[in-house]
């Protein structure tokens, strides 16, 4: 598993290559739970990984439940239809908001407020 973070404007892309399994779920924790804590936007391009296993999943919901709880989004992009499927199924779709192509999440995520700036409503 290999994860390349840039930034673009005030989003963090995470782009992901590999297996999300037990045996990689550690690196994706030690890497996107390292983000900002407070607001923020992340966007996971998922279409390099093949594979995702519970484990994996689990590592994308921890991901989900810290951002927010600190006012910010996690969105994801390129899931394959297996993947898809598995976490459709699973009901953990229903957590992230999910875009086509890194340009239509991007745009979403860009066009979005900045989730720290909705803390006082």
């Amino acid at each position: 598993m290999n994860i390349e973070l840039k930034e673009s404007g005030d989003v963090t892309i995470a782009t992901l290559f590999g297996e999300l399994d037990g045996r990689t779920a550690p690196l994706i924790q030690e890497k996107l739970l390292s983000l900002p804590k407070t607001g923020g936007k992340v966007l996971l391009d998922m279409s390099g990984v093949g594979y995702i296993s519970s484990a994996g999943l689990r590592s994308l919901l921890m991901l989900y439940r810290q951002m927010a709880a600190n006012d910010g989004r996690v969105a994801l992009v390129g899931l394959t239809e297996n993947i898809r499927d598995v976490m459709s199924v699973t009901g953990f779709l229903e957590f992230f908001d999910d875009y086509s192509t890194l340009k239509d999440g991007l745009a979403a995520m860009q066009s979005a407020p900045n989730p720290s700036s909705n803390s006082n409503h």
